[in-house]
């Protein structure tokens, strides 16, 4: 009787102390959820609504392509360059139906199409009016969200559309030692609907697979391993219970044993 009490007080403080529940902890535990199989190839990125372009149109005359690029308000005043001379590159919003309005050539339908699609269907539209035109479209606005167990999760803007995995998880300074290496989930939005995948860090072939270049709005979740859902319920209140629940032990252990 003594020898069973004691053992059922053990085990009740061990589970206080370790018991974490992963329900509570793990993000996308939906067992329905299908594993979306990212293409063969890696494929460019396309542009979407509420994506921002900076387009620049130069020429060797500037002259003839000035109209095509939209003036800068600076100080109450128009103009198209800076105080050093370069020229700015203004911002184009990618509306609701996937159009941008454009100077001189109207509302163009962008949604769907890469930055080399994109820059052709201006330079042929553009060379109608200015000799040997030279285009640059770039996404201002490439942003990624990075979850889980991470050192400084967040969602992260940059100017570069060629952004890869490893370098979206050095954005938010690397996985803490908790992160599942093998079952990284990245979610991404294709025709409207969020797919998954899963990366395995342990592999050296995650860097040839072709989602290891990110897509704009792409999120990366690392799961948390087992020692980190262990410990998500510890707090100090269980330490102060845990003693409490010793030192009752002893009194009653000492009352049994006289």
């Amino acid at each position: 009787m003594k020898t069973r009490f004691l053992t059922l007080t053990i085990l009740s403080c061990f589970i206080l102390s370790s018991c974490g529940s992963r329900k509570k902890l793990i993000y996308f535990q939906d067992e329905s959820y299908t594993e979306f199989k990212m293409p063969s190839e890696p494929v460019e990125l396309t542009y979407k609504p509420d994506d921002i372009l900076t387009i620049n149109v130069s020429a060797l005359d500037p002259n003839t392509v000035r109209p095509f690029n939209l003036p800068v308000v600076s100080n109450n005043t128009l103009d198209v360059t800076t105080a050093q001379g370069a020229l700015q590159q203004q911002s184009y919003l990618v509306d609701y139906n996937g159009n941008i309005e454009f100077p001189v050539l109207g509302t163009l339908k962008v949604e769907g199409l890469t930055r080399t699609e994109l820059t052709n269907l201006l330079v042929d539209e553009i060379k109608k009016m200015a000799n040997d035109p030279i285009v640059n479209v770039r996404l201002a606005n490439f942003t990624i969200t990075v979850l889980g167990e991470v050192a400084s999760p967040g969602t992260f803007t940059m100017q570069d559309e060629r952004v890869t995995l490893l370098e979206a998880l050095g954005f938010a300074n690397d996985l803490t030692i908790f992160g599942k290496r093998k079952n990284v989930k990245l979610i991404r939005e294709v025709n409207g609907i969020k797919k998954f995948s899963t990366i395995d860090l342990t592999s050296s072939n995650a860097v040839n697979a072709p989602h290891y270049y990110l897509q704009q709005n792409d999120v990366i979740y690392v799961e948390p391993n087992n020692a980190r859902i262990r410990s998500s319920t510890y707090n100090q209140n269980n330490s102060v219970l845990i003693s409490a629940i010793g030192t009752l032990t002893t009194v009653i252990a000492v009352f049994l044993i006289k």
